[in-house]
């Protein structure tokens, strides 16, 4: 839809070419037993390849599809997709494995039962206007 729209939104995509949510709870939870997480093919780092190709799959919609693996390229990327206006932009930010997102909550738990980084502490508001 945001491409028939002509949508120049910009989509961030963190990814750590496994199902990181779930790689995450098997090592929180599972004692790092991980099953069927990895999303690459290959057995040699020169052999791997992404599965899916979101760049690719992006280009196949009629977006824009960019890849940063630094912090150099991801500044580029981001300025040259904020320099397109006709359309969606799709940046595959390649992140660490084992890169977790925070805060999250335990299956089973409710939402008032936030777990955060281990050593991090949210910041709490103490007034109206802060």
């Amino acid at each position: 839809a945001a491409f028939l729209d002509h949508a120049p939104v910009k989509i961030a995509l963190l990814n750590n070419s496994v199902y990181g949510m779930v790689r995450q709870w098997q090592t929180l939870f599972y004692n790092h037993h991980y099953s069927a997480t990895n999303l690459l093919d290959g057995e040699n780092m020169s052999d791997i390849v992404d599965v899916p190709d979101f760049v690719k799959l992006a280009e196949a919609y009629g977006c824009v599809g960019m890849r940063a693996f630094t912090k150099d390229e991801a500044i580029e990327c981001i300025k040259k997709a904020n320099e397109i206006n006709d359309r969606p932009v799709l940046i595959d930010f390649r992140v660490w494995k084992d890169a977790m997102v925070w805060p999250m909550v335990a299956a089973g738990d409710s939402n008032d039962n936030v777990t955060y980084m281990p050593g991090v502490k949210p910041l709490q508001r103490t007034g109206e206007n802060e």
